[in-house]
């Protein structure tokens, strides 16, 4: 029987833990439709939660979704919109001066992990942080392997980065359960947050051989053959279930899990279809993402189409622990308590995705972004409802595409729906100008027209 009237919450604080792994695509787990990578672990905590199909990440990649997951805001308001610099790609190819990127999270900012601490929480990080020198000047108690970088030099020991002595061949994500596991153990008496921002599946791909042999006599197929990454999704899920497999033993029922990825997956690694493209692109396969939420008795599992992003985590726990927080924080996401415990309708909102900077490709032979040379030129995209539009700076072009008959996003709709590209225009600019996100006009002298097109042209399927 699951309590769903908000005054049968529990008297005594839920722990969370937050599990956001690096780069995994929204097809990459079983219970998301694979058949190739295995994942019993995060697919049985799939079916004990409810399961957001529809769910995403604050941004394509991964500074800027992992600043909008921890502070609640979108890009515009923490200045954080790429992994830096923002003027990535040939620079003949950018017509415009992008907006100058900030690399990261200003302490300034009451961060999720700050709410925790002063609501009497005990905080731990282990993994990636990427939005500073060290997660613990903002709200974290205990840190390991957390600092400004964004990948490890390699998933075996010695690690160089993150700096972590082990003995030599120890595996990364191994280590970093361990001292998650020693968390749990040394504070399953206190309200703890738990972050597991694992490195892994992000590059580079190194899987334990006998798993990777493994997956390389396993049929496979186009979008899902990688036996080097399949172990490293393996290894992750392992992990996850060790993780989950503690809470049970130290009968910490009372505890909320989430699970998810901070962008989609690496196109050329693992594609994401039927969704368009991947990490770094504002298609579908870059922003959309696995997430699963559990609270044992207070969530009824099943499945869900409701529009979530990572923004929502931060306003969401506020709610369900009744943490006092400043009275000037911002907050682009909102609660999803009602729909998690009560099954109330969530608003029908717009989502916004600003990306006024250049992000080039990994392949100019992929064929499946705008164009072959960048994963991303400056743009901001929109979704609402089933309406999806991005709005490209350099040019003013538009596409729009209606994701229930086409998540593919193959066929563009503007030139034959003028109306609902100037009312969601409308709405759009009125975003722009409300959360003063800076849009890139001023030309780039080194631009050449004819280089630029010739080179598309040379790549273009």
């Amino acid at each position: 029987m699951y309590r769903s009237d908000s005054t049968s919450l529990p008297k005594d604080l839920p722990n969370v833990v937050l599990i956001v792994v690096d780069d995994m695509g929204w097809t990459d787990c079983g219970f998301m439709g694979s058949e190739y990578y295995e994942t019993p672990n995060i697919d049985q905590l799939a079916k004990e939660s409810m399961v957001f199909t529809n769910a995403y990440a604050g941004a394509a990649n991964c500074a800027p979704s992992r600043a909008a997951l921890m502070s609640g805001m979108n890009s515009p308001r923490t200045g954080i919109y790429t992994v830096s610099p923002s003027d990535r790609g040939n620079v003949k190819s950018r017509k415009l001066i992008p907006i100058k990127n900030t690399e990261f999270l200003a302490d300034s900012v009451y961060t999720m992990a700050e709410m925790f601490k002063d609501a009497g929480y005990v905080t731990g990080h282990f993994g990636k942080w990427h939005l500073g020198e060290n997660p613990c000047t903002q709200g974290f108690d205990v840190n390991v392997g957390g600092g400004p970088s964004g990948h490890p030099k390699s998933y075996f020991a010695p690690y160089i980065y993150p700096d972590l002595p082990a003995p030599k061949g120890e595996y990364l994500t191994d280590r970093l359960t361990n001292e998650a596991i020693t968390f749990l153990e040394n504070n399953k008496k206190n309200p703890f947050f738990l972050y597991m921002p694992f490195y892994t599946v992000h590059t580079p791909i190194q899987g334990k051989e006998a798993i990777v042999q493994k997956y390389k006599s396993k049929a496979s197929t186009e979008a899902h053959h990688r036996a080097d990454y399949a172990a490293m999704v393996e290894s992750m899920d392992y992990s996850v279930g060790r993780i989950l497999n503690k809470i049970d033993n130290l009968k910490l029922d009372n505890t909320l899990i989430v699970f998810t990825s901070d962008n989609g997956g690496i196109f050329a690694i693992s594609k994401q279809w039927p969704l368009r493209a991947g990490k770094g692109a504002y298609y579908e396969g870059g922003i959309r993402v696995p997430l699963t939420i559990k609270w044992k008795g207070y969530i009824e599992p099943g499945k869900t189409n409701v529009p979530v992003l990572n923004m929502d985590f931060y306003p969401t726990f506020r709610d369900i622990i009744q943490a006092k927080i400043p009275a000037n924080k911002i907050f682009d996401g909102v609660s999803l308590k009602g729909l998690l415990l009560e099954n109330k309708e969530l608003e029908e909102r717009s989502l916004f995705f600003h990306f006024p900077v250049y992000l080039q490709a990994y392949s100019k032979k992929s064929g499946v972004n705008r164009d072959p040379l960048f994963r991303t030129r400056p743009g901001t995209a929109m979704i609402r409802g089933d309406w999806k539009m991005i709005y490209y700076y350099e040019d003013e072009q538009v596409e729009l595409f209606n994701l229930r008959e086409d998540i593919s996003e193959s066929n563009n709709l503007a030139q034959q729906l003028p109306e609902i590209v100037r009312e969601m225009k409308k709405s759009m600019d009125d975003w722009i100008v409300d959360t003063k996100a800076p849009v890139p006009s001023q030309l780039n002298s080194d631009y050449d027209e004819a280089w630029n097109r010739k080179q598309i042209n040379k790549y273009r399927p």
